[in-house]
């Protein structure tokens, strides 16, 4: 198999996942001279896992410890004040019946040596028999920011199987993304190094006692290189139970102070070659150690993978034995965002344009200062239901640089069409620091524009109206939106657009309904009929004249003009009183105007019995306006003149007017004057000399009169 001592026992080396989740683990330093030792912040170092072994170094109390961490089965504790992140690894396998299993898919192999670059240099494969002295139960780590002076530390832990002889272990701490997939064969490591990765390097006895901690850097500073491993140490500690305090890197492992002889008891399974699968570490089988990156000037980086490895020496060329690896993800990047808005409904005709924006809060771990970039997009207007912009979409506002976490905000982008809105967020990340990008997608980044509701009123002519006359009607729409712009972003050029869309469009459609208010009336002219509009305005009016008296009802009906601005209908229901009419039949009069035809008669006789009248009499009727004029006999007032009329031959005849030309119709008195001229010289002539008279009373209608029937 590679480069791993054997055994006859057929136990392999499970891999140490010794994921540090260092929530600093991006760490930033600076220069700042340490203020306490390693060992003297919260955590405990001193060779076990027990928290309620409290230590006093310092002049402070240390109350954490690994099981302050991890449960009894390795799982997450929530992390003590000052903790940022922490990771267990379970590295060891057990057979169903709870024995220890020998199996291991994690050692390295030809030629592996942590002076290679790891694309190139690296290579890893699968073993069945690992040497129980480099072979690792269970790693884990943690990260912690000292909450006084900002500090930030790792801690580090291993447990061995046995402890025989003396032992040598590492660990990676690298920026970039690294990963071995064997597939039951020899595979080469993915990924590379970064300027500023850490190799800490460190050897112990088996009488439990640590002799060296080295930490060496990965020089990079040309990306197109690959750097080397720079062989000089930057920073050197030893035992954590033995040094003075202001050391910046320690480590130790359980000796005879710890535990019962030595032997500790872990809460959760662990394994050694002598008391099998359990809960208990001998001398020497466990280790820890911790590093004050700050105080080192080490920070500034983000650790997003980590290998712990055990191998042959503290040489930097040392023959590299079992490893395991992790993401530690110690930089990490979050990017929340909140749209200015969620539901807005597009303005009305005249008033100020929608401006959206977007807010983003970036949040780094792990380092404080780095050099990245934001942009915001946005998509739309008809982002589906359910979905984000996930993709594409259109840029609003420049680039922003990014140097430190906080809150951003996004230029505005102009909103003119009603629909579903996303917006995306980028944070580049710092790939030169370790920190990675990430981005704002989710539904959350959504708003909605609703359309416009508009109003429309409208108001009948005269009513009522004779037959034959046209009925009038007026509309007034109001409350519209303008049509979206174009010329912009998004899908249809609508957001940031640089031509305005103008004032609503579509038609109002006037209808004249019978009094059941479902059929259309009849007549001359369009109906229904309808007329453009643009925008809040008076329409009409329009005119239609029904062919049938009876009472009608106007209905109106605007199309709208989507998306922006809905349609509307006003009296469907033919209850608005304002738009009724009436046409009404022809109406006709009445009156009366009385005349009389005034007549009269006479009777002639002769006085003598059984004498008769002469021939040749003549008769005369005369009729005058006044009795004066009558009186006088002559011309003045002369209203009527019967012919002469002949009589004789008769004792008695009767004669009498024939008037139908001269009618009196007017109140007045009229008078007669009517003589008798014989025909010889026997007979006297008579007269009656204006002796009768006429009255005329008229009582007449002046109208209009009453319907009939």
């Amino acid at each position: 198999m590679g480069n791993l001592p054997k055994r006859s026992s057929k136990r392999t080396l499970k891999a140490i996942v010794a994921s540090v989740a260092v929530g600093a683990a991006m760490m930033f330093a600076g220069n700042v001279p340490a203020a306490y030792a390693v060992h003297d912040q919260a955590f405990q170092l001193d060779g076990d896992v027990a928290a309620s072994t409290t230590t006093n170094i310092g002049g402070s109390v240390q109350n954490y410890d690994w099981s302050s961490l991890f449960g009894t089965s390795g799982e997450k504790l929530s992390l003590p004040t000052g903790f940022t992140a922490s990771v267990f690894s379970k590295d060891f396998n057990t057979n169903a019946n709870g024995t220890f299993n020998t199996s291991d898919a994690t050692t390295y192999t030809t030629g592996s040596k942590d002076t290679l670059p790891i694309s190139t240099g690296w290579q890893c494969t699968a073993s069945n028999n690992v040497n129980s002295k480099i072979d690792v139960m269970n790693a884990y780590a943690a990260a912690y920011t000292d909450p006084d002076n900002g500090h930030q530390l790792l801690y580090f832990g291993i447990e061995r199987n046995t402890n025989t002889g003396d032992a040598n272990v590492a660990f990676w701490f690298l920026q970039d993304t690294v990963a071995c997939n064997d597939n039951g064969t020899t595979a080469s490591f993915t990924g590379d190094h970064k300027d500023g990765d850490l190799l800490v390097v460190s050897a112990f006895t088996n009488g439990g006692a640590v002799s060296t901690i080295d930490v060496y850097r990965w020089d990079r500073p040309n990306p197109s290189l690959p750097g080397s491993l720079n062989p000089t140490s930057v920073a050197h500690g030893v035992d954590c139970k033995s040094t003075s305090a202001g050391d910046d890197v320690c480590a130790t492992t359980n000796g005879p102070t710890n535990g019962t002889n030595g032997t500790i008891t872990t809460p959760w399974p662990t394994a050694n070659a002598k008391d099998g699968v359990g809960h208990s570490l001998r001398t020497s089988e466990f280790y820890e150690g911790g590093l004050d990156l700050t105080a080192k000037g080490l920070g500034g980086h983000c650790f997003n993978t980590f290998t712990g490895d055990t191998r042959s020496s503290q040489s930097l060329t040392a023959t590299l034995f079992d490893y395991s690896l992790g993401t530690l993800g110690e930089c990490t990047s979050k990017t929340e965002t909140t749209p200015s808005f969620t539901t807005q409904q597009i303005p009305k005709s005249g008033d100020p344009a929608i401006t959206a924006s977007d807010s983003a809060k970036i949040t780094v771990t792990g380092i404080s200062t780095f050099n990245a970039t934001l942009k915001f997009f946005i998509c739309g207007p008809n982002v589906p239901a359910g979905t984000g912009c996930t993709t594409g979409g259109d840029q609003v506002g420049s680039t922003q640089t990014i140097t430190a976490q906080g809150t951003f905000s996004s230029s505005s982008a102009t909103i003119t069409e009603v629909g579903r809105y996303c917006w995306r967020a980028e944070f580049s990340g710092d790939s030169n620091a370790g920190v990675p990008s990430s981005k704002d997608d989710s539904t959350g980044e959504c708003f909605i524009v609703t359309p416009r509701q508009p109003s429309l009123s409208t108001q009948a002519g005269t009513s009522p109206v004779d037959f034959g006359s046209p009925v009038t009607d007026t509309a007034t729409l109001s409350n519209t939106a303008d049509h979206q712009g174009s010329g912009g972003k998004g899908t249809d050029g609508s957001i940031d657009p640089t031509t305005g869309g103008g004032k609503a469009g579509g038609t109002i459609t006037f209808t004249l309904l019978k009094d059941d208010c479902s059929t259309p009336a009849t007549g001359t002219g369009t109906n229904p009929q309808s007329v453009n509009v643009s925008g809040d305005n008076t329409y009409g009016p329009v005119s239609f004249t029904p062919d049938a008296p009876g009472t009608y009802h106007w209905v109106a009906s605007y199309s709208g003009d989507s998306p922006n601005t809905l349609k509307t209908d006003h009296n469907t229901a033919c209850n608005d009183t304002n738009e009724d009419v009436v046409v009404r039949q022809i109406p006709t009069s009445i009156s009366t105007a009385q005349k009389a035809y005034p007549n009269d008669s006479a009777t002639i006789s002769s006085t003598v019995a059984g004498d008769n009248l002469p021939s040749g009499g003549k008769v005369d009727f005369v009729l005058y306006d006044t009795l004066a004029n009558c009186q006088a006999g002559g011309a003045t007032g002369k209203l009527y003149t019967e012919p002469t009329i002949t009589v004789g031959g008769q004792n008695s005849v009767t004669v009498g007017t024939s008037n139908t030309s001269v009618a009196v119709s007017t109140n007045t008195t009229v008078y007669w004057k009517v003589t008798y001229a014989p025909g010889d010289q026997a007979h006297t002539g008579r007269q009656s000399a204006c002796a009768e008279s006429t009255q005329f009373t008229f009582v007449n209608d002046s109208g209009p009169g009453t319907l009939y029937p």
